[in-house]
């Protein structure tokens, strides 16, 4: 009986692991992170490779650890984390989730790149509306959607609640905040985001965001001096 108990518990510990590997890419340091579980499918999100070289450093990863890729995961359609979806999509077929309130930004896509020398051969398209989703999944592995509006108006955030893993993309980083003066910033909507969706989801949680260093929700509650300044209600963002 005692065997049978601890093969069940090494299994449903098995099914609760997720592997996370970040890539730094393009001028601008883009987080890209891939995930996968034990049955090998992987998600990739924001995908920001934006070379040959780049392409081939994720190629290379995802065959030398036997994966397959099924699906490409934005955050937010801001061209940095947009670069590598089309080489995704054309390379393994992925599926491509974003939120199409970000349409229009991701349509922007070829003309950001110019203004960074970054050669931009086409924009991908949405296969998955985000902004109607409440979750996704790869393999045994589910992801929370959660939205995140601010940064961008489609902004959204990815939990995978058995490991405490949330991706947020641009709308926090260690210590700071995702800026909201290009088009479809909103300072309000971005704070009222972080304090109301994200602060609430436990200070064990671990943030992996789009640019920079990964984090705790408990760390930016106490370090993070836009989060102090509203949990200490020195200001209002409602």
């Amino acid at each position: 009986m005692f065997a049978l108990f601890f093969v069940y518990l090494l299994l449903e510990l098995k099914c609760r692991i997720m592997n996370i590997v970040k890539f730094a890419f393009n001028p601008l340091q883009e987080n890209t992170y891939i995930l996968w579980d034990q049955t090998k499918e992987c998600a990739i999100i924001d995908a920001g490779n934006a070379s040959a070289r780049e392409d081939r450093v994720l190629a290379d990863f995802i065959a030398e650890n036997g994966l397959t890729p099924v699906l490409a995961i934005n955050t937010h359609g801001h061209f940095d984390h947009l670069l590598g979806v089309a080489f995704l999509q054309n390379t393994y077929g992925v599926k491509f989730a974003m939120s199409k309130a970000d349409a229009s930004i991701a349509e922007q896509m070829m003309s950001h790149c110019a203004m960074f020398g970054l050669d931009a051969t086409e924009v991908p398209t949405i296969d998955i509306d985000l902004a109607t989703a409440t979750e996704i999944g790869f393999g045994e592995t589910t992801l929370r959607v959660i939205p995140t509006p601010g940064h961008t108006p489609g902004g959204v955030s990815l939990l995978h609640t058995e490991s405490g893993a949330l991706f947020t993309g641009d709308t926090i980083f260690r210590e700071c905040i995702g800026r909201t003066d290009l088009p479809g910033g909103d300072y309000n909507a971005l704070m009222n985001s972080i304090l109301t969706r994200i602060i609430p989801l436990g200070d064990e949680i671990t943030i992996y965001s789009g640019h920079g260093d990964k984090s705790t929700i408990g760390h930016e509650s106490l370090y993070n001096p836009f989060v102090v300044e509203a949990i200490n209600e020195e200001v209002n963002y409602n």
